[in-house]
């Protein structure tokens, strides 16, 4: 054990970092592996993007955690052993990885593992007023580490919560040390089943920094096409919303919610946004004829509509420009839709020097290198934005 203490040690005080991070999303579609280089901390950070990769999930793998995730009720027994075997299945992919690039496990310093997200539940979904914001991640780190020999962070959601924050969005920390620019106001926005944004006001500006999720990204699309059309997973190219009509009085019912009357910065998940939530919404106007093209149409305009609404109540009149990251990012007519609705052309992080595909998982092995080698707080505790560093350490033995 103090051979290990002494190595996190060494890696703490060493120049550079190499450091994998991991992230899978609610879509469930598979690993996001990337490996980066670190130099320095804080603002003062220099991360490289050395390689990247994304391992799609089996079919049976994904099955299995869907019966569970974001469910109210779930099999003790199976959320148990999930827990162990997404620990382990992650480390084979890692190990997949690094074969693949043929880099030596040797020579990574750090796993950051995300973990699977299995349930969000902030005090605005569970509304118990004597208990705290809570999040559960699955995929023990002690597996991690001990198969692929890596010291590994994880569970990183939970310090934010215990410090007063909701969990998520965690974006915040990796975009501001990376994108805040002198002169230009940026809005970091990332589409994942979850949308979520974060606002980098110029370095030269009084206006406050501060990430938040807005409402769904691409989640209750993917659970609409999953049942409407069996062995799809998800619209590609948006070829069934775009031979569709958006309904009016669906949108104007799925837009009318509580969850948007909620100060920012706000956090969901697919627990609140799902297709009981669809249900809801089609109930509440008249259950209108809709084809399926239709309701994937209109779904595709109310993920659009809720970024623009956040987006144009918080910035009025102040100019800003948009950098689009994660899967919702290849949905042309979503893309579309919010750059209307905007009167903005979008620009993606590869402008920024970073591929929007690895953008989250940079960000976990970012945290990571705070939580190792930060010298101090990089910020000052904020509304919904403790000054913390996240992460718990497993050791390889």
């Amino acid at each position: 054990m103090k051979g290990q203490i002494l190595k996190l040690a060494a890696i703490a005080n060493a120049p550079t970092r190499t450091i994998i991070g991991l992230m899978s999303g609610t879509s469930l579609d598979g690993l996001d592996i990337a490996l980066c280089q670190f130099e320095g901390t804080g603002y003062g950070t220099v991360c490289r993007l050395v390689d990247f990769i994304t391992i799609p999930y089996t079919d049976a793998f994904r099955s299995r955690i869907k019966k569970i995730a974001f469910q109210p009720a779930a099999d003790l027994c199976e959320l148990t052993v999930l827990n162990a075997e997404i620990g382990t299945y992650t480390a084979e992919l890692v190990l997949q990885a690094l074969k693949n690039w043929n880099f030596p496990a040797s020579e990574v310093d750090i796993v950051a593992s995300h973990g699977q997200t299995i349930f969000h539940a902030p005090k605005s979904f569970h509304l118990q007023d004597s208990a705290p914001n809570a999040t559960l991640q699955l995929g023990d780190a002690d597996h991690i580490a001990v198969k692929t020999g890596i010291i590994t962070l994880s569970d990183f959601r939970q310090k934010h919560i215990a410090a007063g924050g909701e969990g998520a969005p965690l974006v915040f920390y990796g975009d501001s040390l990376l994108f805040t620019h002198r002169q230009e106001n940026r809005i970091l926005l990332n589409i994942g089943g979850i949308s979520n944004f974060t606002w980098l006001p110029a370095g030269n500006s009084d206006l406050s920094a501060f990430s938040t999720d807005v409402g769904p990204g691409n989640t209750m699309m993917d659970q609409y096409v999953s049942i409407q059309f069996p062995g799809k997973s998800f619209d590609q190219d948006a070829i069934i919303a775009r031979s569709g009509s958006v309904n009016q009085q669906l949108l104007e019912a799925l837009m009318t919610d509580p969850f948007f009357e909620l100060e920012l910065p706000r956090t969901t998940g697919p627990e609140y946004f799902n297709l009981k939530y669809l249900e809801d919404a089609l109930q509440k106007c008249g259950n209108p004829i809709c084809s399926p093209a239709d309701i994937m149409a209109t779904l595709c305009a109310f993920s659009a509509g809720t970024i623009v609404q956040t987006i144009r109540l918080l910035t009025g009149d102040i100019p800003y420009e948009v950098y689009v990251s994660g899967g919702g990012m290849h949905n042309p007519l979503l893309h579309q839709m919010i750059s209307e609705g905007l009167n903005l052309d979008l620009h993606s992080t590869h402008e920024l020097g970073l591929n929007p595909d690895a953008k989250e998982a940079v960000l976990f092995a970012l945290l990571a290198n705070e939580c190792i080698a930060g010298q101090q707080q990089a910020f000052k505790s904020r509304p919904g934005i403790p000054a913390v560093t996240m992460g718990k350490i497993s050791l390889p033995d």
